[in-house]
């Protein structure tokens, strides 16, 4: 499975970027896991900023992907679940994006192109910290599907 995080957002503290390497790299190599960054826009209005940012994150999709995007309107799953989205996604056969927006969200042209939409909690995170979060749940979850012991709920 191709899967990649496509978030707005560059030059990430290094906590950020220690734990986004420390999860990404207990990933399976088979799965292709990669992060891109996008450029926050600045251009006034965030009506104007979400449009901009949403091109940006679309041009990181690859063709026939299926799209994830992270935002409070999606689904909540816990982590049996995102397990299942997992062995779903792989069953797909072809690459998943995973989405996050900036401080502004998405855009309707970004949300619409979402085949599915993941709410990590009702919570406002800060957008560096989702980065980390949602990888370390990929891994736990990815954990849950070959029984290892990861996770304990």
């Amino acid at each position: 499975m191709q899967l990649s995080l496509c978030a707005v957002g560059r030059k990430m503290p290094e906590w950020v970027q220690a734990g986004a390497k420390d999860y990404q790299k207990r990933l399976p190599r088979q799965w292709q896991f990669s992060v891109h960054e996008v450029s926050q826009a600045k251009l006034g209005s965030a009506a104007q900023n979400t449009v901009k940012e949403g091109e940006a994150l679309l041009a990181c999709v690859p063709d026939r992907a299926h799209v994830v995007v992270l935002d409070n309107r999606g689904s909540s799953w816990s982590t049996s679940e995102l397990a299942q989205q997992l062995t779903r996604w792989q069953e797909l056969g072809k690459p998943v994006s995973l989405l996050i927006g900036g401080p502004d969200g998405l855009d309707n042209a970004t949300y619409q192109r979402a085949d599915q939409q993941w709410s990590l909690s009702p919570l406002t995170f800060p957008h560096p910290l989702v980065r980390v979060l949602v990888i370390e749940q990929i891994y736990r979850a990815y954990t849950l599907t070959i029984n290892h012991p990861y996770h304990r709920a």
